[in-house]
């Protein structure tokens, strides 16, 4: 019975610090330029053609799921 308050405790703290992090995301969301058009990345543009690759978007997404996912298997 103990450890079920245990998980319960680890989960709570869990949301807990999902919600810190989505309000200091809204907070500074005017300050961070928008997700896709960080500084690294690739934008090409011609007169009848645009080539864009978020590279640099696409490494810290990856980042923040690889974290998640593994915060969310321990």
């Amino acid at each position: 019975m103990n450890s079920d308050f245990s998980q319960a405790g680890k989960i709570l703290i869990l949301f807990g610090g999902v919600l810190v992090l989505v309000g200091v995301v809204l907070l500074s969301f005017g300050k961070i330029p928008f997700p896709g058009k960080l500084p690294g990345d690739i934008i090409i543009q011609k007169k009848q053609f645009t080539f864009y690759f978020p590279i640099v978007t696409s490494l810290l997404l990856s980042l923040l799921i690889s974290l998640l996912l593994y915060l969310f298997r321990k």
